[in-house]
Formats: C-alpha cells, sequence, structure tokens
C-alpha cells in the first residue's frame, strides 16, 4: 500500500503506556451527521459490526442542513424511513420574495417535478437535520448499534490488515476500514495528508439560527432582498414555532463580520422587514458559515475512506449538502459490506471515489455558481434563491454512466449507472406494489421483461447475491405492468434483462439471453 510521507508521519506517534487492549470492529465511523448515519444503518443492516464515534457530547441541535431531495427520500426509504419522513416533513413551500421591505414575487420551485409513478416522492422535503438525525439514530438503534457520544478520534495508523485508530480517553479500537464523516474540518483527512483542494472566503458570507418567532405567517419560506443584502426566514411545522433565519451578517465599525446573537437577528429582521409587528422570542442553534468550495484528492488511501463534508464542501445554494453526503453513504455502504463479507474483492472500493467524485465535482460547480447567482440577484426585484439553477433539485438524474461497474449491451434511452427508475405494477393476484419496494434490501436484482430467465445455480451462489424479478411473464410470483409505467421507465417493447445494484442504480442491460453477461458480471465483483 502506498502512503505519502504526510500520511505516515501523521499517524506514526506510538501509543500512550495507559491504554487500554484495543477494541476491535469492522468498521469505525467517525461523525454521527446524515452521511455517518446512514453508512452505519446500511451496514448493520448487512450484519456488519460497525461502531459510530462523535465528539460531540450529545447529539446536535439546529436545523442546518434542512432539505431532502428525492433520491435521499428513496435511500431512507429502503431504510424504513419515509413514513415518519414524509408525515413529519413540508412539501410545497412556496418562495415568497421581498424587494428593499415590499413584496415582489411567489413562486413554488418544486411544483414542475410532481411525483410521478417513476418518482414517487416529492422532489424537495423540509425537515431540520436534527430531527433527521434523530429518526436515523432510533432505526440504527433497531439494529444494534449505539452512537457514542463524546469520543473523540485524535489519531490512527493503518497497515494492509487494519486500522488502529486512537481516541481522546486513551483507548484504542481496531477496525478493518475507517470512514472519515466528521465534517469539513475533518481530523481523519488532515491526518492521511489528503488535499482538499479549492477556493475559500476569510469572511463569513451568512449568520444562520433557530429562532422563536411570531407575527410571520407559517405558510411560505420569506425571502428579503436589496441593497442591505438578503434576508431568509423559513418555517418548520403547520404552526410555524419554529423558523430557520439565514441573513447577511451585521458588521463592526472595521467591516468585521459580527458573530450572530438574538439581539443581531431582532435588528436584521427589523430593518429588511420594516416590520415591527414580528417579535423574535428566542434563540436555540446560532452559527455563521463561509463560502468554501472544496473537493478532497482522494476519498480513499488504503483502508481509510472519506464520505460527506469531509470529502468535499460547498455553498450551501440549492441544498445539495447534506443530499449529497447521505448519497455518498448509500453508494459506499453496498460496497464496504460486500467487500467484508467476502462478496466481492476489495478492489471493488475504488469504484467509490470513481464514482462520487465527479457528483461532488458537478456539486461544488452548482451550488457555487448558485450562490453568485443569487447574490447577483439580490439586486432585482423578485430574484431570490430561484436564481439558483440546479438542473435537477430531484437527484434522480444523477448517475455513474462512465463507471467501470456500468456495462450496456443492450442500448435504449436508460442507460447502465442511471437510477433504476420506480414504476407501479400488480403482483399475480392484483396488488399494488412498486419495484423500489421489490429492490429494498441489499442485493442485485435482475428485471427479467417478458421470460423467465434460465441461470443455472450451480454457476455461482446466487442466494447472497441476487433476487429475480419477472415482468409481464406467466411466473405466479412475477409482476404485470398493468399500465405499462415499468416499459416505458425502462425504455423496454420486448424481452430484456435489466440488472439492479443494491444502490438501485443500473448495473447491466442485456438482450434476452443474457444471462451469462450477468453472471458474468456478478463473478467480476
Amino acid at each position: 500500500m502506498s502512503m505519502s510521507t504526510s500520511s505516515m508521519s501523521a499517524m506514526s506517534s506510538a501509543p500512550s503506556a495507559f491504554m487500554t487492549p484495543a477494541s476491535a470492529t469492522s468498521v469505525l465511523i467517525s461523525g454521527a451527521g446524515p452521511t455517518g448515519l446512514t453508512l452505519a444503518c446500511l451496514l448493520a443492516r448487512q450484519g456488519v459490526a460497525v461502531r459510530v464515534i462523535e465528539r460531540a457530547p450529545q447529539p446536535h441541535t439546529g436545523s442546518r442542513g434542512k432539505t431532502l431531495n428525492a433520491r435521499s427520500l428513496e435511500v431512507l426509504a429502503d431504510l424504513g424511513l419515509a413514513g415518519d419522513l414524509l408525515a413529519e416533513g413540508r412539501t410545497g413551500l412556496p418562495f415568497r420574495r421581498y424587494f428593499d421591505g415590499a413584496f415582489a414575487a411567489e413562486s413554488d420551485p418544486s411544483a414542475d417535478t410532481p411525483p410521478t409513478p417513476g418518482a414517487p416522492y416529492p422532489a424537495s422535503l423540509h425537515l431540520p437535520q436534527d430531527r433527521i438525525e434523530e429518526l436515523l439514530r432510533a432505526r440504527l438503534a433497531e439494529l444494534g448499534v449505539a452512537v457514542e457520544f463524546g469520543t473523540e478520534l485524535t489519531g490512527f495508523e493503518q497497515d494492509g490488515e487494519r486500522v488502529t485508530a486512537r481516541l481522546a480517553d486513551g483507548r484504542e479500537v481496531t477496525a478493518q476500514y475507517l470512514v472519515a464523516c466528521d465534517g469539513g474540518r475533518s481530523t481523519v483527512r488532515k491526518q492521511l495528508g489528503v488535499a482538499f483542494t479549492g477556493t475559500g472566503e476569510p469572511e463569513p458570507a451568512m449568520v444562520v439560527g433557530d429562532l422563536e418567532l411570531t407575527g410571520l405567517e407559517p405558510t411560505a419560506w420569506h425571502q428579503w432582498f436589496g441593497p442591505q443584502g438578503a434576508l431568509m426566514l423559513c418555517p418548520f411545522g403547520e404552526e410555524g414555532d419554529r423558523w430557520q433565519v439565514q441573513a447577511t451578517p451585521e458588521t463592526g465599525p472595521d467591516g468585521t463580520a459580527l458573530a450572530p446573537s438574538l439581539e443581531g437577528f431582532r435588528r436584521i429582521i427589523a430593518r429588511h422587514t420594516g416590520r415591527d409587528d414580528i417579535r423574535v422570542h428566542a434563540a436555540g442553534w446560532l452559527s455563521s458559515w463561509r463560502v468554501n468550495v472544496r473537493m478532497a484528492e482522494q476519498y480513499r488511501v488504503g483502508r481509510v475512506l472519506l464520505a460527506g463534508d469531509a470529502a468535499h464542501v460547498h455553498p450551501t445554494a440549492g441544498g445539495l449538502g447534506m443530499n449529497t453526503g447521505i448519497q455518498d453513504a448509500w453508494n459506499l455502504g453496498w460496497k464496504l459490506g460486500y467487500a467484508l463479507s467476502g462478496r466481492a474483492r476489495s478492489a471493488l472500493l475504488d469504484s467509490y471515489s470513481e464514482e462520487r467524485r465527479p457528483i461532488a465535482a458537478w456539486t461544488l460547480e452548482t451550488s457555487a455558481a448558485g450562490m453568485a447567482a443569487v447574490r447577483e440577484g439580490a439586486r432585482t426585484p423578485g430574484v431570490g434563491l430561484e436564481a439558483v439553477r440546479v438542473a435537477d433539485i430531484t437527484g434522480l438524474s444523477l448517475g455513474y454512466r462512465g463507471s467501470s461497474l456500468a456495462e450496456d449491451l443492450l442500448g435504449g434511452p436508460l442507460r447502465a449507472g442511471d437510477r433504476a427508475p420506480d414504476a407501479r405494477c400488480t403482483d399475480a393476484e392484483g396488488r399494488p406494489i412498486r419495484l423500489l419496494e421489490t429492490f429494498a434490501g441489499d442485493r442485485f436484482t435482475l428485471l427479467a421483461f417478458g421470460h423467465r430467465p434460465a441461470l443455472d445455480p450451480a454457476a455461482l451462489d446466487l442466494s447472497a447475491h441476487l433476487r429475480t424479478v419477472t415482468v409481464d411473464t406467466d411466473d405466479p410470483a412475477g409482476l404485470r405492468d398493468t399500465d405499462g409505467h415499468a416499459r416505458r421507465a425502462y425504455g423496454i417493447e420486448g424481452d430484456a434483462l435489466v440488472l439492479v445494484r443494491p444502490d438501485n442504480h443500473v448495473a447491466l442491460t442485456a438482450p434476452r439471453g443474457g444471462e451469462k453477461a450477468v453472471l458474468d458480471y456478478l463473478a467480476r465483483l
């Protein structure tokens, strides 16, 4: 294994004499945000021994990332969380924009992307990040894993077989893999010596926080723009008892940004709105953020991997941050599980960086351009956050067509690497069922349109790798494409095979008779 000099020196300090004997696990995750929690759930569901450590003494509070896109909802639905998320989150929240204190325009940017048979979840769902994390922790607990709060990773070393992590309290943990989900200031990334390339601004661009206020209708995301900068207030819950605030910071006599405070937000709101009936009663989480656009040059160094903000940071424009991290975990989770169980060679993990770094590059470019557009649009009446031109706010079009794991033998509009669409079907007894339901879990799914594939069980231990779902055959356990949704979504008219990965991306497409190609594909893993 090749490692840089800086990486080796960062990991070479000897353990203290008072350290207790090392405890072992298969995967150690540093960081208990949405990325780390999603990854832990995916691994625990596969039976992988996993530990999640978090430096903070208790769960984070604060709305922070507050928008889940449709693709993240599909991920979390696979973990059994869709019902709770949809019950608590808000959809169809219009943008109500003001310029220089006066009403300018209102619109719903998600109205153009309603749920469809192929994409059943709303384009965006607004829910505070602390509640999303709470739901993920509860699911993880059901899988037998508890987050270890107040546990800080201070250093580590690795060899060809394991990673030995050192904790602040003197303990050691050995693991087969370490995954850094510890944020933009990642301790793990820094000690690896992995470059975090990009640009950043020295002064905070926005002050943010959670406020309790009255006097403002909780039926819209209110956005004030003008010569003084920007103020945005987003409500949570139908009663509007909690709002996230984002605003251009106040500045001191020397022109530097002031730290966020309750009194500061009272002044900012009064100045931007020109109203005296909006009363700010209390503040919860308060913070500020600087514009940083950076990406790790490597996502994997030996047995250490980076995910979420530890791998990429970018402006908040477009609401892509938490979603990109969750989808990092979705890509990595099945690959780690397969490598650890022996179902796949460890080289499969190299495809994680191959597939996810281009997505991060797109995210950085999109969000940076969006932030620039918002700043420019702030000078124009009627323009607000809609200046952020995200090509796909749902995240459903992002895929891996150029991946080494993508193999097309069929041709057609749907290509290997694309997200596998959902579709409404019925079972043999006429009961409704969705394709996403048949994909749920951690195996590959072979969709066989129009025929029963002739797979030789002796050729491969298929039970651990593959489930077969027939569509429009005489198979009593198969599905009926009653309204043609599945064939339209997959662009298939006759008989065909579509192999779907555990993360619900298309692995391979083949015509009828392509069973050997399917077996060869799985064997290569």
